[in-house]
C-alpha cells in the first residue's frame, strides 16, 4: 500500500507542475501586435432561445468599425424574443444578417448543424464561430487574428475568462479550469503533434476559411455532443497547427446561470475531459477523492499536510491563470468537489438511460 500513496504522491506533484507550467506561461493571446495582413472575418452565432445573451452580443460586435466584416446569426427553432432581438438589430447593422433555421435533418445535433449552415452562407476569409452568451471587445478579434497569422494557424479556440454570480455557479463553474489546466499543458497543444494534447473551446472557434472548407469539420461531427474537442483532435491528427489560449477581460462568459443548468452543461463534457474515458475519469475523481485519507492512514498526519498543501497549490496556480477568486475558490474546494463526483455520476446515469435535455433536445439519443 505504501507503493500507492507514493504513486497519489506522484500524481498529485505531477499536476501541480502542471498548474504552475499553466500559470507561467501565461497562456492568453499577446496584447498588441500588428497585423500581417488585412482579412474579411465572418462572426457566425448559433442561437436558440438565447434572448438574455444575444442582444448584448450584437451591440458589442456592432461596434467594429470594419468594412471587412459580415456577422450572420443562425435563429435555430427559438421559442422566445431571439428572433425579433436579432431583426432588431439588422436593421440597425447591415453587416448583421438573419439566417432563419430549417428542420434539423436525422442524424444532426442542433449546435453543430447550426454552424455547418452558418459556415455555408459565410464569405469571410476567417471563419469565427462565437455563442450567444460571449462577452467580447474588440481588441480580442483582432488579436486573435494576428495569433493565427503569426504561427500559421488552422484553428484557433479560447477559453473565455468565466464569470460567476450565483453560489450554484461558483461550485460548479470553476471546475471546468481545475481540471484542464492541471492535467493539460496548455503550450503542448501548439507545439505537440500528439492529439492527446488537445482541448478546444465551441464558445470561440476561429478558423482558416479555406481550411474550414476543405474539411467541414461540423459535419464530420454532425452527432458528435463535444464536437470541439473532436474537431481539433482531428486537426492535430491531419497535421494542421492550432492552438488553444485562455481568455483574459477581451473575452469572459457567463457560461450558465445556476447550478443545475452547470451540472447539465458539464455532464456533456465531463467524459471528453479525460479523453473520452469512462474509466479514467471515475479513477480520477476517485482517486482524487479518497488520497487524503490513504496518505493519512499509511504515512501519517505530515504527509497529510504536505498533500493537503499540494492540493491549494493546484487550486491557487489554477485560480490565478483563470483570473478567477483564489480565496473564494479555496473556501469553496470541498462544495466544488463534491459538485464534480455527482455530475460525474450522472453522467454515467445519463449515458446509461441515453438522455440529456439540453436546449429543449435530447443530444443523447440514438441518432
Amino acid at each position: 500500500m505504501i507503493y500507492f500513496c507514493y504513486f497519489l504522491i506522484t500524481l498529485l506533484i505531477i499536476r501541480l507542475l502542471v498548474a504552475i507550467v499553466n500559470y507561467l506561461s501565461f497562456a492568453y493571446l499577446p496584447k498588441v501586435t500588428p497585423l500581417t495582413s488585412v482579412l474579411s472575418v465572418s462572426i457566425l452565432i448559433p442561437a436558440r432561445n438565447e434572448e438574455e445573451n444575444i442582444g448584448a452580443l450584437l451591440e458589442q460586435v456592432s461596434t467594429f468599425e470594419d468594412h471587412n466584416l459580415e456577422i450572420i446569426v443562425y435563429n435555430d427553432h427559438s421559442t422566445d424574443k431571439t428572433e425579433s432581438i436579432i431583426q432588431h438589430w439588422a436593421l440597425r447593422n447591415p453587416n448583421i444578417k438573419l439566417l432563419d433555421g430549417g428542420a434539423l435533418p436525422q442524424g444532426w445535433l442542433g449546435k453543430n448543424h447550426a454552424c455547418h449552415q452558418l459556415a455555408l452562407a459565410a464569405t469571410g476569409d476567417i471563419l469565427l464561430f462565437l455563442d450567444a452568451d460571449v462577452s467580447v471587445k474588440k481588441d480580442v478579434i483582432k488579436r486573435s487574428i494576428n495569433y493565427l497569422q503569426k504561427y500559421e494557424l488552422h484553428l484557433l479556440s479560447i477559453f473565455p475568462k468565466q464569470i460567476v454570480k450565483s453560489f450554484g455557479e461558483k461550485v460548479s463553474v470553476p471546475l471546468m479550469n481545475w481540471v484542464l489546466l492541471s492535467i493539460l499543458p496548455i503550450y503542448l497543444i501548439r507545439k505537440s503533434k500528439n492529439k492527446i494534447f488537445s482541448a478546444a473551446n465551441g464558445q470561440f472557434m476561429m478558423f482558416k476559411a479555406t481550411t474550414y472548407k476543405t474539411i467541414w469539420p461540423h459535419e464530420k461531427y454532425k452527432s458528435h455532443k463535444v464536437e470541439d474537442i473532436a474537431i481539433i483532435r482531428l486537426f492535430k491528427q491531419k497535421g494542421l497547427t492550432s492552438d488553444t489560449r485562455l481568455g483574459d477581460n477581451d473575452i469572459s462568459c457567463r457560461m450558465y446561470a445556476g447550478l443545475d443548468d452547470a451540472i447539465e452543461g458539464f455532464i456533456k463534457n465531463i467524459f471528453q475531459f479525460f479523453g473520452d474515458s469512462v474509466l479514467v475519469t471515475i479513477s480520477f475523481g476517485i482517486l482524487t477523492t479518497i488520497a487524503p485519507f490513504i496518505v493519512y492512514v499509511y504515512m501519517g498526519l505530515w504527509w497529510l499536510i504536505a498533500y493537503i498543501i499540494g492540493i491549494i497549490c493546484i487550486r491557487f496556480f489554477v485560480m490565478l491563470a483563470s483570473q478567477q477568486s483564489v480565496v473564494q475558490n479555496l473556501f469553496l474546494a470541498l462544495p466544488q468537489h463534491i459538485i464534480f463526483l455527482l455530475i460525474i455520476c450522472k453522467g454515467l446515469i445519463n449515458n446509461k438511460q441515453k438522455k440529456l435535455i439540453w436546449k429543449d433536445r435530447n443530444i443523447l439519443q440514438d441518432l
